[in-house]
């Protein structure tokens, strides 16, 4: 019998904010009948990424002959850096995919805004792995006007204190040396929100790439995720067979284990039932200016919306938009996760209560 093939890995990578789950989104609403199986990896209790992966009614989800969903279509990791959490859950994860490789086309991994790609390239090369998959590409999104700006994130302290939780990294810049990182590893580089810049910063932001970039990689734009498929899957760069060439300010020389300290962050969960828009987002705005809050995303429950909301934010900018329809069986709540640092769970929950219509209380 022919050997089978190895399956395609495509790691999508950047920083926090920067537009990974939209071209993720974009992949998978064009997928042109590729079956695809998606990795995602999130900081945080609750999976709301995955959530509204799951959500977004493109086929993320199989649904068995009597309208159930399936499970296992959506794998996510929900522990934070990759670089940590790979040998602990990349690898089962990777075997179930394995063993259903007659399934499967392409798998695709986004990794969380302080993962570092490196390590989880390094994992394709577990003998396991490496006999049924490759790495077909590492993609690195990059934030046009965060870096045009210099701050390489769209909110630099968020991703700053997250990488100095690492108590192994030492440096005067970590949020260079982290954009250094994910660009040394990278396949192919997609600039992101350029609506939002013009040429100059452009310009500016790929001499800044081209810096850490051999020629062979390429920068292609993204206009809200919006890509050819064909420039950014069946690459075959084979990236495990040379990622140990691919040097990175994250390499260790003596080899020791490392752990990361949690404890600096935070993550709280908030239930509310249905609230005000409005009263809602109005609050947020005053907490992410009191508050050292890095992330802040959830679905939110409205009166008269059939709708669910999603709200997601980074740093101090917001954003909410409408993902499906209520299901009849869902309990119209709303749910909110709030990421960051010193954070007084009490106060911010009973701020957020503010939010809930009377009548809902």
């Amino acid at each position: 019998m022919p050997t089978q093939a190895k399956t395609p890995a495509t790691i999508v990578t950047g920083f926090l904010g920067s537009g990974k789950t939209t071209l993720l989104r974009h992949i998978l609403a064009h997928a042109g009948g590729r079956r695809i199986a998606v990795i995602v990896n999130e900081f945080g209790e609750l999976g709301i990424d995955g959530e509204i992966l799951r959500g977004c009614g493109i086929g993320c989800e199989d649904e068995n002959s009597d309208g159930r969903e399936q499970a296992g279509q959506l794998y996510e990791l929900a522990n934070g850096c990759l670089c940590c959490t790979v040998q602990e859950e990349f690898y089962p994860v990777m075997r179930e995919l394995i063993a259903r490789r007659d399934d499967i086309d392409h798998i695709l991994i986004e990794t969380s805004g302080l993962a570092l790609p490196k390590p989880l390239v390094q994992a394709f090369n577990w003998p396991e792995v490496k006999t049924a998959c490759t790495v077909d590409a590492v993609i690195t999104v990059v934030d046009v006007p965060a870096a045009a700006a210099g701050q390489f994130a769209a909110n630099p302290p968020a991703v700053d204190a997250q990488r100095r939780a690492d108590p192994n990294l030492d440096h005067e810049s970590p949020l260079h040396e982290l954009f250094e990182d994910q660009l040394s590893a990278a396949d192919l580089v997609v600039l992101s929100k350029l609506d939002l810049v013009d040429e100059q910063a452009r310009a500016v932001v790929e001499a800044l790439c081209r810096e850490e970039l051999p020629p062979e990689v390429k920068l292609v734009a993204a206009d809200h995720g919006r890509i050819d498929l064909d420039l950014i899957l069946g690459l075959e760069a084979a990236a495990e067979d040379n990622i140990h060439l691919r040097a990175s300010h994250h390499d260790r020389e003596d080899g020791e284990e490392h752990d990361h300290d949690h404890d600096a962050f935070q993550s709280i969960s908030v239930e509310l039932p249905v609230v005000d828009r409005e009263r809602l987002l109005a609050i947020l705005h005053e907490l992410v200016q009191a508050h050292t809050l890095y992330r802040v995303k959830g679905f939110v429950a409205l009166a008269d919306k059939p709708m669910r909301l999603v709200v997601h934010g980074v740093g101090r900018r917001l954003d909410s938009y409408f993902d499906r329809r209520w299901r009849a069986d869902e309990a119209r709540r709303s749910h909110l996760v709030l990421i960051g640092q010193d954070l007084d769970a009490a106060a911010l929950t009973h701020a957020l209560r503010g939010a809930a219509l009377a009548e809902a209380a």
